[in-house]
C-alpha cells in the first residue's frame, strides 16, 4: 500500500485539498468580474489517466484527477469559474533530468529519449493560451482534458527551443519510442532514415 499512499493518499489528496480550498476564492473572484475571463482551475494529470503507465497507484491517481476537474466543472459553472486539466507529454523535469544524468533514466522509463521531450515552461504556454480565452469560449471547454502537445498546434506556440514536439498519442512519437526499437532488435538492423524522418504527425 506504500505506493497507493504516496500517489492518492498524499498526491491526490493534496489536489482535492487544493481544489477545495482555492474555489471560494475562484467563486468571488468570479463574482466581482463577470464581464471578463473566467477564473480557470487547472490541474496537471497525464495520459496514465487514460492508459497503463507504471503501476495501478499511478492510474487510478491520474484518472481521479482527470475526473476532478470534469466534476468540479459542473459545479463550478453556475458560478462562472472554469477548469481544466493538462496532459503534458515526456517532460524534462529536474527529478528526470538528474536520473539522466545518475545514470537511471533508461531503465526507469524504458529508453525514452528525454532529450526529445518537452520543457515544463511549454505546459506553462498552453495555459496561458487557455486563461486568454473569451468567457463563452472557456466556458465551453472547462472540464476537458487537454493535451500540450496538442494545444501548440491549434494555438500556434512552441517550446523554448524552437520545436513542436509530438503528442504522445502522434505515430510521430509513438513509432519512435516503441515501434522502431523493436524492429531494429528482431530484424538485425536500423529502420531506414527516410522512414524515421518522414512519419506523419497523426493521432491514434
Amino acid at each position: 500500500l506504500d505506493m497507493w499512499d504516496a500517489v492518492n493518499g498524499v498526491g491526490l489528496r493534496q489536489v482535492y485539498a487544493a481544489c477545495r480550498a482555492a474555489a471560494p476564492h475562484m467563486i468571488e473572484t468570479a463574482k466581482n468580474i463577470p464581464q471578463k475571463q473566467p477564473p480557470l482551475m487547472c490541474l496537471v494529470s497525464s495520459f496514465g489517466g487514460k492508459s497503463y503507465t507504471f503501476n495501478v497507484a499511478y492510474g487510478v491517481g491520474k484518472a481521479a484527477i482527470d475526473r476532478l476537474s470534469t466534476d468540479m466543472s459542473y459545479q463550478l459553472a453556475k458560478y462562472g469559474v472554469a477548469t481544466t486539466t493538462l496532459y503534458p507529454g515526456l517532460v524534462k523535469t529536474e527529478a528526470n533530468l538528474q536520473m539522466v544524468e545518475d545514470g537511471t533514466w533508461d531503465e526507469a522509463s524504458g529508453n525514452l529519449d528525454l532529450s526529445q521531450g518537452e520543457s515544463p515552461q511549454f505546459s506553462g504556454r498552453a495555459l496561458v493560451k487557455l486563461a486568454s480565452l473569451d468567457k463563452e469560449t472557456m466556458m465551453e471547454r472547462s472540464g476537458n482534458v487537454e493535451v500540450v502537445a496538442e494545444m501548440a498546434k491549434e494555438f500556434d506556440f512552441y517550446d523554448l527551443d524552437g520545436r513542436r514536439p509530438a503528442s504522445i498519442r502522434s505515430l510521430q512519437y509513438l513509432l519512435p519510442n516503441f515501434v522502431f526499437a523493436q524492429i531494429e532488435k528482431e530484424a538485425g538492423k536500423p529502420v531506414p532514415d527516410w522512414i524515421k524522418n518522414n512519419v506523419p504527425d497523426v493521432l491514434v
